[in-house]
């Protein structure tokens, strides 16, 4: 059928195209493990990333993807727990692998997801995420036993930092009153909400 007559046909050569790529990146041509992997890794790392992340992300992939990404997603619910162990767990079960197979499949699945999105989106979006996890998201790490280095825990500690920084100055911005305006109430309480929601995260991310 042509695309003239199948309305959906671009869609769906759009998201063949991009299954065939990942399918090669990880050296098969079993197309029914290609796209469960590919499903793994999208809703593995979708849930780790903060909501504005994740729709970043979901706005380069092809259509029927994009509706991959976003099935079953709860934005207030993330980012989820991001111990490198529950990760790689969650990426097994849901591709149906092993957990000492997860590890090697996870960064080939995200070295062809680079090389289809924009150049450096994927680094710049695990740019928060632990140093721990984003070595093995990457490819830069051998397991999740992987010794953590001194300047991984500092780029851990100057991310928190940065969080923390950064929800002192929403809260700030909230709290302040100016004398010709009376003090609002509501923007104060959604100041306080949002601060609290920017540690909370950080917590879950601990």
């Amino acid at each position: 059928m042509s695309h003239k007559r199948d309305p959906f046909a671009p869609a769906v050569h759009s998201a063949n195209v991009w299954l065939r790529h990942i399918a090669d990146g990880i050296a098969t041509d079993d197309r029914t493990f290609a796209y469960r992997a590919t499903r793994a890794w999208l809703h593995t790392v979708r849930d780790r990333l903060e909501p504005h992340a994740a729709a970043h992300l979901s706005a380069q992939l092809p259509e029927l993807l994009r509706g991959v990404f976003f099935e079953g997603w709860v934005p207030g619910r993330t980012p989820k727990s991001q111990d490198i162990n529950d990760m790689l767990a969650e990426f097994a079960s849901a591709a149906g692998i092993t957990d000492d197979e997860a590890v090697g499949l996870m960064w080939i699945v995200t070295d062809a997801f680079r090389e289809l999105c924009s150049p450096g989106l994927l680094e710049h979006l695990f740019a928060r995420l632990p140093a721990s996890m984003k070595r093995v998201l990457l490819g830069a790490s051998p397991g999740p036993n992987d010794e953590e280095t001194v300047e991984d825990r500092l780029t851990d500690l100057a991310d928190r930092l940065h969080t923390l920084s950064e929800a002192v100055a929403v809260l700030a911005r909230g709290l302040e009153a100016r004398p010709d305006i009376e003090p609002d109430s509501d923007r104060t309480a959604f100041a306080a909400q949002e601060a609290h929601r920017m540690l909370m995260a950080e917590h879950t991310g601990m």
